[in-house]
């Protein structure tokens, strides 16, 4: 059971980049974090996310009118189809080349994405029953630069493209014979933002240099018409198909192309292009050049314009009148993306610098939504002794605390001043512990929210861990610089010992959970134990063959563990210092090779090892990561490796993959090595020292993936992993999972409680097992009468046969209807022959199934030795005859017992 552990949710990481949308009923915020999306719940104030991912950072996403599907675009146009309603991967399909932008048509019948400089129109999925869900519909080409954006009329006929060739094009989703293409100028910069009033054709553009156009078009969208040579098209039908079957050599579906010129498209006879007209021009307030527009959004409805810039600052005007609304500041770092829910309430904003997403209610002028997580490594974390609190310390100096049921984050600790290193939860759970590089321990009420205990040393260190005894009286933190152990008592905040004897930094500090024994380990390659009873006195020192990364106690503390930098973990025991066992694990971390180092990663990964360690809750497994993507647990008693869970797949971190692509090696060297300036990638950006804005000198970096802390919950249903992903929630308790067999259109809940009603007993069955959801099928047998389970079992195909057998065998160790069950076990053996194949095999693995089986026969010989005996004491033999008798039944119990 303990290896069954799946993907939960995603704590610590709220929006790093790509664009937001809201659900259809405004209620939710869905969110691109890394290469994954989250789902935040704004009126239950949960999270939750998908259990899908993509190959690399997400960066645009589009969701369906109707809500139940959404297109997820990677940065190098990979993509996605994923169904909101069962979280699972419908599609697979490529683009070949970035996607700046992805918008679904107001009727859902088909999108549009924009890459380089064409936008490409496809079918939606889901309207037909069709194997390719990504058809090409009609190609589009006006622009001559990058495209930016997309926005759509009500009633679905237009679309316009924004380009950085500081136009917008306005193109027919039909061939219309007065409005094929139509290009709009008046920008001096790049377009962030095109919109179509409600139910017109008339315009707003918005460009970075903080300029808004208005445009007013002389047509009305019922005034549009069909060209002749439209209609001629649809007429052909076999035109349509061997147009259809006719391939690029990228192997997308060929469809209309259609360009755009900058002459003006020929008129039609008799029918007047549209024309539009420039009907006034805006300019927003600026405090220089670098605090460009960077987003914006439109709500129709309310005609509410909402623009965000470089400074952190956003605007509120309403159109077309420009009036402003207000003018606020949400932080002091660029605001990468805006959306505004369907009525126009909740403005969504992302701020991909520090990771911060808003959901602000603009007429009450409050937040519905604040969170961030840490905007650099997150180092440790720690569950509260209930389960139900995590508490996470990062390289920002900032220690938050989570809520494990919302996902969320409800207080944030920042008196540090340099990076957390170890975290702590008390005995009692409301107590929060930190130690920091800033040479301070810090203690915090989580029933006042404040910092209440500051312990120091008396000269400068830099603590790099931390251990609280059960009792919570005890403080203890490791130096990284002066080798030294302080000893603190958190009632008083006085420092009661300084430990001193380890000759190496001291890494990792443990508590046993049922003695006064304090375990530490240094890179002096020692683990030494102190006893708090006995004057703070060395009790025990292990030595082990390389330095010491870190240590831990069995929950029973009877066993002791210790990762070491030769990538083993020891096991010993705490009374007698003897080691009972290790592990060698550095060939289960599979490192990869980053794209900066000289060798291979079958050669790097000899000097990697385990860095955080945790015993489970039933101290039979303990789980081990340290610089790999992968998380192994291991059985201490095997010493064997039983699972390794991937964290990520995101190649958009260093580190992820074995081998380098040969691709990107020139003759000058990896293509990756070369900085390719601030404005590309999506690395994190480095600025120069003191440089606050406008840093033409900026660096990025790739991060590295990396494990820095494990954790199992008290209650042994989940664990967590504090990773460069943020902090990952894995769980045994599973959210939905939909597997059908031999599944079709008509195969619906509905359909099945139908047949219940007209009492078709056997084509319920059939029909939830094609289904495949749990519950569904043990309503439908509970509710077959148990007169009638030899008919429905006879009626049986052989297939199902197999399915229902498992099905009964795991139903019964948990449910109370036991004769019942056992009836349909009773009645599936009974009609199946065991002289064929398949009914010898479903006999056996029935037989499996139940390891009860032989102890009911069991007691059923112990009943019969039982009368047998009360049987001859009732009977007044002598004394001889008694022990001859006795011999008889005991040589009797010898042959009923089972073999």
């Amino acid at each position: 059971m303990k290896f069954a552990y799946k993907f939960s949710n995603l704590l610590g990481a709220f929006y790093r980049h790509g664009n937001l949308c809201f659900s259809k009923d405004g209620n939710s915020v869905i969110s691109p974090v890394g290469n994954r999306i989250s789902v935040f719940d704004l009126k239950n104030n949960k999270s939750e996310t998908l259990p899908v991912s993509t190959t690399k950072n997400i960066s645009c996403l589009g969701i369906s009118p109707d809500g139940n599907l959404a297109i997820l675009i990677d940065e190098d146009g990979a993509a996605i189809l994923v169904s909101l309603v069962t979280r699972a991967v419908l599609h697979h399909h490529h683009f070949h080349s970035p996607v700046h932008s992805v918008s679904f048509s107001p009727d859902g019948r088909s999108f549009v994405i924009t890459k380089e400089n064409v936008a490409l129109m496809y079918h939606a999925p889901g309207r037909n029953r069709e194997f390719n869900a990504f058809a090409l519909d009609k190609s589009y080409y006006g622009p001559f630069d990058e495209t930016t954006c997309i926005d759509w009329t009500d009633d679905s006929k237009c679309f316009a493209v924004g380009s950085k060739d500081m136009t917008t094009w306005i193109f027919g989703a039909e061939r219309w014979a007065n409005l094929i293409y139509y290009s709009l100028g008046g920008h001096k910069d790049i377009i962030v933002g095109c919109f179509f009033e409600k139910d017109s054709l008339d315009m707003y553009t918005v460009s970075q240099e903080g300029t808004l156009c208005v445009w007013e078009s002389d047509t009305e969208l019922e005034g549009l018409r069909k060209g002749p040579k439209y209609s001629e098209r649809k007429k052909t039908e076999e035109e349509k198909k061997k147009r259809e079957e006719e391939e690029r050599e990228d192997g997308e579906t060929r469809g209309d192309v259609i360009k755009g010129s900058a002459d003006t498209p020929k008129q039609v006879e008799g029918i007047k292009n549209v024309r539009y007209s420039q009907r006034s021009k805006h300019y927003f307030n600026k405090e220089g050049d670098f605090n460009k527009l960077t987003s914006a959004a439109f709500h129709k409805k309310t005609r509410i314009l909402v623009t965000g810039f470089a400074s952190g600052a956003f605007h509120l005007h309403e159109l077309p009148e420009f009036d402003l609304i207000h003018s606020l500041s949400i932080s002091d770092q660029r605001i990468s993306t805006i959306a505004l829910n369907p009525t126009g309430d909740w403005i969504g904003f992302g701020c991909s610098g520090l990771g911060q997403l808003l959901v602000w209610e603009w007429q009450s002028e409050s937040y519905v939504f604040k969170q961030q997580g840490h905007f650099n490594n997150m180092n440790s974390l720690a569950y509260s002794p209930d389960g139900q609190y995590l508490v996470t310390g990062g390289d920002d100096g900032k220690v938050k605390v989570w809520n494990t049921n919302s996902g969320l984050c409800f207080v944030t600790f920042t008196e540090h001043s340099s990076s957390v290193t170890n975290v702590a939860f008390n005995s009692s759970g409301f107590v929060v512990v930190s130690a920091s590089l800033d040479g301070t321990v810090r203690a915090f009420d989580l029933h006042r929210y404040r910092n209440f205990r500051t312990m120091t040393s008396p000269r400068p260190a830099q603590f790099s861990s931390l251990a609280l005894d059960s009792s919570g009286e005890l403080v203890c933190a490791g130096s990284q610089d002066s080798f030294e152990i302080f000893l603190w008592s958190m009632q008083t905040g006085r420092l009661l010992e300084v430990l001193s004897g380890h000759e190496g930094p001291v890494s990792n500090l443990c508590f046993s959970p049922v003695q006064s024994v304090l375990a530490s380990v240094s890179w002096d390659k020692t683990v030494r134990l102190w006893d708090m009873l006995d004057s703070w006195q060395t009790k025990e020192t292990l030595r082990l063959t390389s330095d010491g990364l870190a240590v831990t106690y069995r929950p029973d503390g009877q066993e002791l563990a210790v990762a070491s930098l030769d990538g083993e973990i020891t096991f010993w025991n705490p009374q007698t210092g003897g080691q009972t066992g290790s592990i060698a694990g550095r060939h289960d971390l599979q490192m990869g090779r980053k794209e900066t180092e000289k060798i291979t990663a079958k050669q790097s990964a000899k000097g990697k090892s385990f860095t955080c360690l945790c015993y489970s809750a039933d101290g039979e497994s303990i789980l081990a990561g340290g610089q790999s993507k992968f998380v192994c647990i291991y059985n201490i008693k095997e010493h064997v490796l039983m699972k390794k869970f991937e964290i990520s797949c995101n190649l958009s971190l260093d580190a992820m993959e074995e081998f380098l692509d040969r691709r990107k090696m020139t003759e000058f060297g990896s293509l990756s090595l070369v900085d390719e300036g601030t404005g590309d990638g999506d690395g994190v950006a480095l600025s120069l020292p003191g440089v606050k804005r406008g840093d033409m000198s900026s660096r990025r970096f790739k991060p590295e993936i990396r494990v820095s802390s494990l954790c199992f919950s008290p209650t042994g249903r989940s664990w967590a992993a504090a990773s460069t992903e943020g902090l990952l929630i894995y769980s045994l308790d599973a959210s939905l999972v939909f597997d059908p067999y031999d599944l079709d259109m008509d195969v619906t809940p509905a359909s099945i409680r139908q047949q219940m009603k007209k009492k078709e007993w056997a084509s319920a069955i059939l029909l939830s097992f094609r289904l495949n959801e749990m519950p569904l099928i043990r309503e439908v047998l509970e509710a077959v009468p148990y007169n009638q389970i030899t008919v429905v079992c006879s009626s049986l195909p052989d297939v199902y046969v197999d399915k229902l057998l498992n099905f009964v065998a795991s139903t019964l160790e948990k449910s109370n209807h036991l004769q019942f069950y056992l009836s349909w076990a009773q009645c599936l053996l009974t009609y199946m022959d065991k002289s064929s194949r398949t009914g010898q095999h479903l006999y056996v693995k029935f037989k499996s199934n139940f390891c009860f089986l032989p102890s009911c026969d069991w007691n059923i010989y112990n009943i019969r030795y039982a009368a047998a005996l009360s049987k001859q004491r009732g009977m007044k033999r002598t004394a001889a005859e008694s022990l001859s008798d006795e011999e008889d039944e005991e040589e009797e119990e010898v042959h009923l017992q089972p073999c």
